[in-house]
């Protein structure tokens, strides 16, 4: 699992995802309002499935489901994603849901790496890259790569994505 940190400063990343692909599809609303509004969800889904175990309800606040269980289910963020991924512009609140779902697959990814692993499917799965909070700076890193990547296209038209694929075609070839 990557720290408490990691998981906001990547759910501020999956915020731009969600952004990009909202403004992409032609669903932003007047004064890009849900574009904004999925990248608030975003960042509320980059630590939601963690948040969601809490019973809010309850005065101790314990869990009330198992640690990496259900909330981190990513079959069902990813249906989220391409469920409401297919009703923007049709529904407007669509552009929320796919925001929260963009920050809660990116919560899944950033745990990926962790021995404990993810349920992606029917059982956990692992990379088993590293412990509990170590190497947060490449789960930071990566997500915001992708973030850029997928800026660059929706909003910069693939301008500095294509600049990269030309240099390493370039050091391809010299090789």
């Amino acid at each position: 699992m990557a720290s408490n940190r990691a998981h906001h400063v990547t759910g501020w990343a999956a915020g731009v995802i969600a952004a990009a692909i909202v403004h992409k599809a032609g669903a932003a609303g007047p004064w890009q309002i849900w574009t904004a509004l999925s990248f608030i969800a975003a960042v509320a889904g980059g630590t939601a499935p963690d948040w969601l175990e809490v019973a809010w309800w309850s005065r101790k606040r314990r869990l009330w489901i198992t640690h990496r269980t259900l909330t981190h289910w990513g079959l069902g963020w990813i249906g989220l994603a391409v469920y409401t991924y297919r009703h923007l512009g049709q529904h407007p609140l669509a552009a929320l849901g796919l925001g929260f779902a963009c920050g809660g697959i990116m919560h899944l990814l950033a745990d990926w790496p962790n021995p404990l692993g993810v349920p992606w499917l029917l059982g956990r799965h692992s990379l088993n890259w590293w412990n509990s909070g170590r190497c947060d700076i490449a789960v930071v890193a990566l997500a915001w790569l992708a973030a850029f990547a997928v800026f660059d296209h929706a909003w910069l038209h693939d301008v500095h994505n294509d600049r990269v694929v030309r240099m390493f075609r370039a050091m391809q070839s010299s090789s």
